[in-house]
């Protein structure tokens, strides 16, 4: 199942991990057949992506420098 390597990729974690993540879901959700599994797993791989889109902007927004501190060295 490719869907649940590029929602290991995704998420950092290993396939086999990816795969429980899904038949968790599959069995809360009542879902047997491989067809449904696979919809979940992409339908996971879609809200992790959405997830660190929005970890990506707000790391963005973070990072930036406040004006007083734009110049600032620490020193150690």
């Amino acid at each position: 199942m490719t869907a649940c390597g590029r929602l290991a990729s995704q998420l950092s974690i290993s396939i086999a991990a990816a795969r429980r993540k899904v038949e968790l879901v599959a069995a809360r959700e009542g879902v047997r057949d491989a067809d449904g599994r696979l919809l979940i797993a992409q339908r996971l791989l879609l809200e992790s992506q959405g997830v660190s889109a929005e970890s990506r902007q707000l790391l963005d927004v973070l990072l930036e420098a406040v004006a007083e501190e734009a110049n600032y060295i620490g020193d150690d």
